[in-house]
């Protein structure tokens, strides 16, 4: 008698629920682990900021300050409310504020060591987001392509994406803008699936899209990439079909524009776009959005013209697999370069093949041309913006959210293709050893996310403040240029680390202030150290001004020191 029954098993009404259930788990788990080991930057430090209601602008410049002034903006104030953590976003960030009050409710239920914010809080909320994207994932596939096992591997994908991982351990609002991503690319499936029925959109389905779009935008402004994508798709898929499908494809055509099935779709649009335009004067009228935007606006000299092609192309692999390519011994770096190299000269003809099956299947190819449709029309608004607006987008990976989860979902129709078949491909494996080994590497991938041995954090505070300790015997001046908050959250990192790793290091910052002139910044630090009692040492961090003459009467240390992600330092002895 045959003990186990695999198709009655999957048939069974529970096994498709605690499959997802273990993708939930693994997903959760990976955004979880070492949540709080790696330190926080100067991004995260707004949103800890923005969030409790408080401002960097009481931060003390040009003088001297201890660490506790310099943290004192991350002490929670109970006697803020909801309006004035609006108020201070709208005014000096340039985000929309809805995922701030969110972040400013969770942190409610949480205590918080030392006076100070407590940082799991901060980001144990963007992880749970980022882990309900898995299920959504699922759903979204199965809506999609009326697939189970399309859902489960787009589930699948999505609890192991490196690039999942790394967007969900950050205390920033791009977990619950992905989420938004997926709701309203369900909508346009929904959307689309009833022009090509030829049948009316739902009025619940065209509110629910338009809450949707107006939520999205009130948590990320780059949310409207999304919205222009879609749009695109709805505009030239009609077309599309029209002029070059309609042999190839036994599926009735979309209406065109003019027919009465659009105009609930043409409601929605100009909903959404009312919604948008609610916050444009708060964009435009923000004096801080130059300051804080300007490391994207980058100029076009030699290798800028190609640069951002790299960047993309860097995000992209990243989706799918990720190994320790920044780890500090180079011989892992090079292995695992070699290693993606192969494992990615094997996997995309095996992906391209699963997704041109599925654009032959006259019931999956509409929708896989919309979600292609979304991902395409989103990466050519980046390339747009980043050659002919002088934006480049492509400089932050987590920028790509508007589109990441339309590449999940066709990356788990591919698979399944893949999964159902049989045949012995190249080096001998099978569809489905050939699923598993690309899940696999997910994993691996996730986990050297997680060991920040991949999507390292951009400023390393834990690796500067043992050389701190290492060369100074004396108290510290550490001294920085200000432009912007940015500056203020790299020195929040070192006092942050130098609080909570137990350093006896005495310590005092000093905020540079400068704006076009370089020399006031050398003026500020030569005055603050005619009155510093000494000896001391003095850690010039990403302080880029000329060097003032107080400076030249300390010994400069010339011993050669490790470099440190995030922060070029020199050291003088003031004896």
């Amino acid at each position: 008698m045959q003990l186990f029954n695999w198709r009655s098993t999957v048939s069974a009404g529970w096994f498709h629920p605690l499959l997802l259930l273990i993708w939930f788990i693994i997903g959760l788990s990976l955004r979880l682990a070492n949540l709080t080991e790696k330190p926080p930057w100067t991004d995260e430090f707004a949103t800890l900021v923005f969030s409790l209601g408080n401002s960097f602008l009481p931060v003390p410049l040009d003088q001297a300050i201890t660490p506790d002034i310099l943290l004192q903006p991350l002490q929670p104030n109970p006697a803020v409310s909801i309006g004035d953590v609006i108020h201070t976003i709208v005014t000096q960030d340039t985000h929309p504020p809805l995922y701030f009050v969110l972040v400013h409710l969770w942190m409610k239920l949480f205590p918080h060591p030392e006076g100070l914010v407590s940082l799991f809080a901060a980001r144990s909320l963007p992880a749970l987001l980022g882990a309900a994207s898995i299920p959504l994932a699922y759903i979204l596939g199965r809506l999609a392509f009326r697939s189970r096992l399309v859902g489960h591997l787009a589930a699948a994908m999505m609890a192991v994406s490196p690039y999942g991982i790394f967007i969900a351990q950050e205390a920033r609002h791009y977990s619950l803008a992905i989420l938004w991503v997926m709701a309203s690319l369900a909508c346009l499936i929904i959307a689309t699936r009833h022009l090509q029925n030829h049948t009316q959109l739902p009025i619940s389905v065209a509110l629910s899209w338009l809450g949707i779009n107006a939520l999205g935008i009130a948590t990320h402004y780059l949310f409207t990439l999304t919205l222009c994508a879609e749009a695109l798709v709805l505009i030239l898929l009609p077309w599309y079909q029209q002029t070059r499908l309609n042999v190839k494809i036994n599926s009735p055509h979309l209406p065109l524009f003019y027919s009465p099935l659009w105009w609930r779709i043409y409601a929605v649009a100009v909903g959404t776009g009312v919604a948008g335009l609610v916050w444009l004067p708060s964009f435009l009228n923000n004096p801080y959005r130059s300051t804080l935007t300007n490391w994207i606006q980058g100029s076009r000299v030699g290798l800028d013209w190609v640069n951002p092609i790299f960047q993309a192309l860097g995000t992209w692999i990243t989706m799918i697999c990720l190994l320790p390519v920044e780890a500090p011994q180079l011989t892992i770096v090079i292995f695992s370069g070699l290693l993606m190299l192969i494992f990615f000269i094997w996997a995309t003809p095996i992906l391209v093949r699963g997704f041109k099956l599925q654009l032959q299947q006259p019931e999956n190819s509409l929708m896989t041309q919309v979600l292609a449709g979304v991902v395409l029309g989103a990466i050519a608004l980046f390339f747009i913006f980043t050659y002919f607006l002088g934006i480049d987008l492509t400089r932050g990976a987590r920028y790509h959210f508007v589109y990441f989860p339309a590449v999940i979902i066709l990356l788990g129709a591919s698979l399944a293709v893949c999964y159902q078949n049989q045949e012995i491909g190249k080096w001998g494996i099978t569809g489905k050893k050939a699923v598993t080994l690309i899940l696999l590497m997910g994993l691996i991938s996730a986990i050297s996310v997680t060991s920040n041995l991949g999507y390292r954090k951009y400023y390393r505070p834990d690796l500067l403040v043992p050389l701190i300790e290492q060369n100074s015997q004396f108290p510290v001046l550490i001294a920085t240029t200000h432009k912007s908050l940015v500056q203020i959250g790299e020195m929040m990192g070192i006092s942050w680390e130098l609080k909570f790793s137990g350093s006896q290091v005495t310590s005092q910052f000093l905020l540079a202030h400068q704006e076009k002139d370089p020399n006031t910044s050398t003026k500020a630090l030569e005055n603050t150290l005619k009155y510093l009692p000494r000896p001391f040492d003095l850690w010039l961090v990403n302080f880029h001004a000329p060097v003032a003459e107080e400076v030249k009467k300390c010994i400069a240390d010339t011993q050669a020191l490790p470099g440190v992600y995030g922060y070029e330092y020199k050291i003088y002895h003031c004896q």
